[in-house]
This record gives C-alpha cells, structure tokens and sequence, in this order.
C-alpha cells in the first residue's frame, strides 16, 4: 500500500465537533476499502490567501494514510460531494512524518515563545554598532 499526506478545508462555519465527525466518516471510508489512518492533525480556523467558494477562513485538518490508491479514489469523490468541504490535497509520500507536522511545532513555539527586543527577536543591547559608510573598520577619522 502507498503512503499519503491528505490535507481537506472545511468551511469556517463548521465547528471543530462537525470537523471530527467528518474525520472519522472519512476514516471509515479509507478503513472500509482496507487502509489505515495512522495521525490526524487539527489545526484550527486559519486565514486563506484567497476567497474559496466564497470563504475567506477555515478549518484545516491533515490525515496521514496507508492506504491503496482506489481508497484514495473513493474518498476524494466523498469529499467533492459534501458541500462543508472546500478544498482537498493528497500527496504521496515515501514515509509519514512522525510526531507534530510543521504546522503544530510552528503553533507551539509562537505560543511559548517570549518575544525579545529588537526585530528578528535580538535583544537591542547585543547588537554590533553599525559600520560608518566610506570607513573601514579600524580606520581612524
């Protein structure tokens, strides 16, 4: 069996419970057809970089899948039916990331990280004073 990365947009509108409940519809239709759903990954409302069928958020969630092509086939047929759908992408992948996706560990350290000084997060005593256009360094006036 293939290995494969499925990210699907609900609309906004849905709440995180409707989310699970398509989830694990989803998950029956891989399982029934003889795949597995290994991790899946909420990753809340966020913003589009362009309207979709009208919405401007939604609520992502990934699915990693070991499953045969036909599983595949049949679920992106499933989602293209449901109108709380909006968009799917399925890649196929050499082997499934384990632990949190990119998408979690950049939500965890936007949470816990405390922000510093200057831009870039240096502390505005640590920097180098700037060079003086014309001059070398170590030139005198």
């Amino acid at each position: 069996m293939a290995l494969y990365e499925h990210i699907y947009l609900a609309r906004q509108d849905v709440s995180p419970q409707q989310v699970e409940t398509l989830t694990g519809q989803f998950k029956n239709v891989v399982t029934s057809l003889g795949g597995t759903v290994g991790k899946v990954e909420y990753w809340g409302v966020k913003s589009l970089a362009y309207r979709i069928k009208k919405n401007r958020k939604a609520n992502f969630t990934l699915m990693n899948i070991d499953a045969p092509p036909a599983a595949i086939a049949e679920l992106e047929r499933q989602q293209s039916i449901n109108e709380d759908i909006l968009r799917v992408l399925t890649l196929r992948v050499e082997e499934l990331e384990e632990g949190p996706s990119a998408q979690l560990r950049k939500r965890e350290d936007d949470d816990r990280g405390e922000r510093r000084g200057g831009p870039g997060g240096a502390p505005r005593g640590d920097r180098r004073p700037r060079r003086e256009e014309g001059r070398a360094e170590g030139e005198a006036e």
